[in-house]
């Protein structure tokens, strides 16, 4: 008898990785699938970290090491911090863990009791959910549209607020829209945030280098909110390391301590390589990844000018991220050889059967009406695929 424990049964499958799963599947039959699921840049990671963990191989690093992280690590966090966003974050408040999602799972488990309630803008990253679910927590939407660039307004959150309000959980550059909360919309969240000192906010900014608008403005850089703001970003995106497997924090001294007690149950430290390597990272100035960052906004200005020109299609600007989130609900409702779209999930599948394009519906992301489409891939492979999806979309009546 096989029966998963009720904290199992309660996750759902992240639905980016099972449509690239799919796609893999389809692949293995002999099928010329272009992935635009997951977000994971085409870039190698730059020579100069592989270098610094070449040497820390050569060099023996390969054993425990605190959980939390180097202190030589957590020391070059602590002045990345100060040095990109003028936040001070000292050694002890930072934690590093096996990428950026250990690190927010750590945090709400730190924070949340069952039946706190958690205020999630959206649309979201599929995990938040998944990990309020796991503290126990309730999660709360509060919807952006199109219209407003998918971002939340003071007063929206503050009509969200409640007496049982733990926790806001937001990304910026956001992951799936690509939007970005510019100083002023970041002050103003943060001057209703100041008004209820027990609220703690997780701002994930993992995708800070990949900004095509100006300069990244945190939340925690607000003096009136800094106690309670944990911010999370990682080396994943920005440094093309998806696979080396490192996140950190900034946060309040305790709610490291915190995490640390967490983490060295379930993990550990992460990779003693990848810490060696990422204090390379850490040291580099950002202008090093901008030729990342001018390929990004390359292709997304491609797609956009696509896909604007698609029947039933609406799309907005984003300012970051690799992600573009278009509105398609024009096109529920239409029909093809085999169905009808009834959900932007029938369209993905529609899109991965017909036109061999494998994309992530907004379901997913809390937004029904929407699909995510990734550009982190060559400009070759997005005209292939942009002249696939238009084909099939054409084919819808």
């Amino acid at each position: 008898m096989q029966n998963a424990s009720d904290r199992i049964n309660r996750l759902s499958e992240s639905q980016t990785i099972a449509m690239a799963k799919r796609g893999r599947e389809l692949q293995a039959e002999g099928k010329d699938i272009i992935s635009l699921s997951l977000g994971e840049p085409d870039f190698h990671t730059p020579d100069r970290i592989k270098q610094a963990a070449k040497k820390a191989i050569d060099d023996n690093f390969t054993s425990y090491t605190p959980v939390s992280g180097y202190l030589e690590l957590r020391e070059a966090i602590s002045k990345k911090f100060k040095r990109d966003n003028d936040l001070d974050y000292s050694a002890n408040q930072i934690v590093t863990s096996t990428g950026a999602k250990q690190s927010i799972a750590n945090v709400v488990l730190s924070i949340v009791n069952p039946g706190d309630e958690v205020i999630l803008p959206t649309p979201y990253w599929v995990s938040y959910v998944e990990i309020i679910k796991m503290a126990e927590g309730i999660p709360v939407f509060v919807d952006a549209t199109i219209e407003s660039d998918f971002k939340i307004t003071a007063e929206q959150l503050n009509s969200a607020i409640t007496e049982k309000t733990k926790m806001m959980i937001f990304s910026s550059p956001c992951n799936p829209t690509g939007s970005i909360y510019g100083k002023a919309e970041l002050e103003a969240l943060a001057n209703v945030i100041s008004t209820k000192k027990d609220l703690y906010v997780i701002s994930d900014e993992i995708y800070e280098h990949i900004n095509f608008g100006g300069k990244h403005e945190s939340l925690a850089q607000f003096s009136s909110v800094y106690d309670q703001v944990i911010t999370i970003n990682g080396v994943s995106k920005g440094f093309a390391m998806t696979g080396w497997r490192l996140g950190y924090i900034g946060a309040p001294e305790w709610i490291a301590k915190a995490c640390d007690k967490i983490q060295g149950q379930f993990t550990s430290a992460t990779c003693s390589i990848t810490q060696r390597a990422v204090i390379e990272a850490m040291d580099m100035d950002p202008s090093e990844t901008y030729h990342m960052r001018d390929a990004f906004k390359q292709r997304r200005d491609y797609v956009i000018s696509r896909l604007q020109r698609m029947d039933g299609v609406i799309i907005n600007k984003p300012e970051g991220a690799f992600y573009v989130f278009p509105n398609i609900g024009k096109l529920l409702g239409r029909k093809h050889s085999k169905g009808k779209i009834e959900t932007a999930t029938d369209l993905c599948l529609y899109l991965l059967e017909f036109a061999e394009v494998a994309l992530v519906t907004g379901e997913a992301f809390g937004s029904p009406e929407c699909i995510r489409i990734s550009y982190a891939t060559s400009l070759t492979v997005l005209e292939d695929a942009m002249n696939r999806i238009e084909k099939a979309l054409n084919q819808l009546h």
